[in-house]
């Protein structure tokens, strides 16, 4: 491969992440990268080809002898444009291209993709928003769950369900809810996500939810009307929300938050509140993958002139109540 490599124009950086991931051409890898740092050629589109061409042609005989590197190889350098994609580089592929493909073999088409929402051929600026506001969302959720919070408990339902309560800078009180229920995971983000628009049927405290966009597998932008309650201390809210799915190990994470962009006309009879932050962890029990422990975090802020001391009653109780009312909805579809 001595011709491929005179004259090609490469970068530092990816030339770096060869270095690493493909030991055996080291050395060849960082003669042609200190050369290339010393030129500093400008950072193009173009010259990103080059190098992953480059680096690929190094090892091209190596990876053809070695299928399992070769995938991992081109996975590695797909999740790294990706990330270069996420980070504003709109106009870098946000897949590999076919002659780089060509390069490493053919079962490279095989290459597994990841859950990632991001393709800018793909998606408009807009969608980009949604989905960046998702995964904002799920980042904050995740830093929450890992942190050793003091939770106070709120109140108590049968069968073991809790719902407790901590402060939280940024959020203010945060509610968390958790239950164990007799049903999988799959079945459970079904009706939580992928039949979200169906949840008024088993759900009395909402009146509609509609999918207003769907970008993407994973982000969906909802409006959600509250029914109408005699005796309701808050009255009837409407929400417009980004919803994102995001999956660790095991672990499905549905999480919500209050969208800006290009809001819905306010509705006759409601007024429009904002989800902070809510996420809805469903994890596999240990030992016993036919149930799932389901652990919801919940901040809003319900707009209007409503005490504190009624939103501290009220949240906890509707995440009591939708518990309640998931619980019956999938123990008669259980029943024949």
């Amino acid at each position: 491969m001595p011709g491929r490599l005179q004259g090609s124009p490469h970068r530092c950086y990816l030339a770096a992440w060869s270095y690493h991931q493909v030991p055996a051409f080291r050395p060849a890898i960082k003669t042609r990268r200190d050369a290339a740092c010393s030129r500093r050629q400008p950072r193009s589109h173009a010259m990103l080809r080059a190098t992953v061409k480059l680096c690929c042609g190094i090892a091209h005989d190596h990876l053809r002898r070695l299928p399992g590197l070769k995938k991992t190889a081109v996975a590695a350098v797909q999740k790294d444009v990706r990330g270069l994609v996420v980070k504003g580089s709109r106009r870098l592929p946000s897949k590999i291209p076919r002659y780089i493909q060509r390069l490493m073999g053919k079962e490279t088409a095989t290459c597994p993709e990841s859950d990632g929402d991001i393709s800018p051929s793909r998606f408009s600026s807009m969608d980009l928003s949604y989905i960046t506001q998702g995964e904002t969302a799920l980042q904050r959720a995740l830093s929450i769950l890992q942190q050793h919070t003091s939770w106070q408990a709120e109140t108590m339902l049968d069968a073991g369900a809790t719902v407790s309560s901590a402060a939280l800078p940024g959020l203010g009180k945060v509610f968390r809810a958790e239950v164990v229920l007799a049903v999988p995971v799959a079945r459970l983000h079904r009706e939580l996500f992928e039949r979200i628009e169906q949840m008024p049927q088993w759900n009395p405290t909402l009146s509609r939810v509609k999918v207003l966009q769907r970008v993407g597998t994973d982000t969906l932008v909802t409006h959600e009307v509250t029914a109408p309650s005699p005796g309701n201390l808050v009255g009837q809210r409407d929400f417009v929300s980004v919803r994102h799915r995001g999956r660790r190990e095991t672990a499905v994470y549905l999480v919500g938050t209050a969208t800006h962009v290009e809001p819905l006309p306010l509705q006759e009879g409601c007024i429009r509140a904002e989800s902070r932050l809510s996420c809805i962890v469903l994890q596999p029990l240990a030992g016993d993958p036919d149930r799932t422990r389901f652990t919801w975090l919940l901040s809003m802020d319900l707009k209007g002139w409503i005490p504190t001391s009624v939103i501290n009653r009220v949240l906890p109780q509707s995440q009591a109540d939708f518990i309640e009312h998931l619980r019956r909805h999938l123990s008669a579809a259980a029943c024949p």
